[in-house]
């Protein structure tokens, strides 16, 4: 009886204990779902027979997060400008808003882009070296006020890079706005062009944080406003001319990011830009796109450049769902395999197996997930706002932004590609670090992130057509959950 006791009493402390080591932990759970969750919290789940492990160590650390978020564009700022002031304050504080997406990262552009409603320079006078008629008129009307809207709902702020897409004209060899390269005799004055823009925007209450040197240097077959770099002669710009100007205009904190295109080319460009300490010095990091394949993310490339330069940024700055009119009001759209890009109908036949068709929704989900687990630290969408023809752009080269709009009816569609924004941007915060998470289901992705406040966000994708149970862990916390099929799913844990 003795020992019965002792053993009854030992069970009994097993379990207090048990329960002490789960109460210290409060979860909540969010998801986004073919079925038509949107960010819903779930509570009840429903656990089947195949339990997988997810175990989160936060002594593994990796990255610090640096930011998510979208572009400022004017074709972007011009629809906002179209929509009723209830609507468009509606869509400020959905991105900006803590109730919102939270961003924190966020690009513009510098002189037009396609995404803009015609060509325009910052520098529109023939010769004018010394930038003596700069002016940024061009954006007073749309992205300054757009920009300065968000500023003033975002409780924490964000950051702000820019990136040209060209010189004007009359700086390059072909004298125009599309293609070609800048004109060495214009190198000095393509470098005060950046340090002229910061303070531009200075005295409009503007801070930039940084930059991407160039837009896609290998330029878009001339499509559209691109000028061409070499990765030698982007670093030799930066290492000769952009660095020691912004420095000796007293703006050497100014973030310099230079690549800027599919990552599928990054280890040439890294091997230029971080050759030895003088070719890198000015640099402080890579940006890339996705665009090179709608299903590879490209881990080993990635690896790589993190390896190259191991405390330098390297962020994704621009994605989107491309050469695709929006679908309006079909959210089954975004989970369906039929959308396209620029690769299925133009890429090379020997590299056209990198486009299939494929959902919206499964591209964003893999390909944020996947860049957080090789080393990305920001991941920056393309346009935040489109209409429904998936404009206005000059060129007509039509695709697709989280948020759509019909200024005609004053009426917003949230696609499901703004509900996967919101899960990574909202939950996992400027200066979280992704930690260590051991999974045993090859076909559920998953990332965790130990934000500041000591709260962890943990990201999953179940591109499957069946419900997923894991079991959830962390130190002697357990606890069994259940993902949706075709779903994205955030769990936060307080601590």
């Amino acid at each position: 009886m003795k020992n019965l006791k002792k053993l009854l009493l030992i069970c009994f402390i097993t379990l207090i204990s048990s329960c002490n080591n789960n109460s210290d932990f409060m979860i909540k759970v969010y998801e986004t779902s073919r079925e038509g969750n949107k960010l819903t919290e779930k509570i009840d789940f429903e656990i089947g027979d195949n339990v997988s492990t997810i175990k989160i160590n936060t002594d593994k650390k990796y990255q610090k997060i640096t930011g998510f978020g979208g572009a400022f564009t004017e074709s972007s700022a011009y629809l906002l400008n179209q929509m009723s002031d209830e609507k468009r304050k509606e869509i400020i504080e959905a991105y900006f808003s803590e109730n919102g997406s939270n961003y924190s990262l966020t690009r513009t552009h510098m002189n037009s882009c396609d995404f803009s409603l015609s060509n325009y320079s910052y520098s529109p006078v023939e010769g004018d070296k010394n930038l003596e008629y700069f002016s940024v008129k061009e954006d007073m009307d749309d992205i300054i006020p757009m920009i300065k809207d968000a500023q003033k709902v975002s409780k924490n702020g964000f950051k702000i890079f820019a990136s040209p897409w060209t010189a004007a004209p009359w700086m390059k060899d072909n004298n125009d706005w599309r293609g070609g390269k800048l004109l060495p005799k214009y190198y000095d004055t393509w470098a005060l062009f950046f340090s002229k823009y910061v303070d531009a925007y200075k005295d409009q209450g503007i801070d930039i944080w940084g930059f991407t040197v160039e837009n896609e240097p290998h330029g878009n077959n001339s499509s559209w406003e691109s000028m061409h770099y070499s990765p030698e002669e982007m670093t030799n710009f930066v290492k000769n001319f952009l660095g020691p100007q912004l420095e000796k205009d007293g703006k050497g904190d100014l973030v310099i990011l230079g690549y800027d295109q599919n990552r599928a080319d990054l280890k040439n460009w890294v091997d230029s830009m971080f050759q030895n300490e003088e070719s890198s010095k000015y640099f402080d990091g890579t940006a890339v796109h996705w665009y090179d394949s709608t299903y590879e993310y490209y881990p080993d490339e990635l690896q790589y450049a993190h390896n190259k330069a191991p405390n330098k940024y390297l962020i994704q700055t621009e994605a989107c769902i491309d050469s695709e009119v929006p679908q309006w009001e079909d959210d089954d759209w975004y989970f369906r395999k039929e959308a396209t890009d620029w690769g299925y109908d133009w890429r090379e036949d020997e590299k056209k197996y990198l486009h299939p068709k494929y959902a919206p929704f499964n591209r964003y989900s893999r390909d944020i997930i996947g860049s957080l687990n090789n080393w990305v630290d920001g991941w920056v969408d393309w346009n935040m706002v489109l209409d429904t023809q998936g404009g206005p752009n000059w060129v007509n080269n039509w695709c697709v932004a989280p948020i759509i709009v019909d200024p005609n009816k004053d009426e917003i569609y949230y696609t499901p590609l703004y509900y996967v924004m919101t899960h990574f941007s909202k939950y996992i915060r400027p200066g979280a670090e992704i930690i260590d998470v051991e999974n045993n289901d090859d076909n559920l992705m998953v990332t965790a992130a130990l934000n500041p406040d000591n709260s962890i966000a943990v990201v999953l994708f179940n591109e499957g057509n069946d419900n997923k149970s894991f079991n959830l862990k962390l130190n002697n916390f357990s606890e069994k959950i259940s993902i949706s099929p075709q779903a994205i799913q955030t769990i936060i844990i307080n601590q």
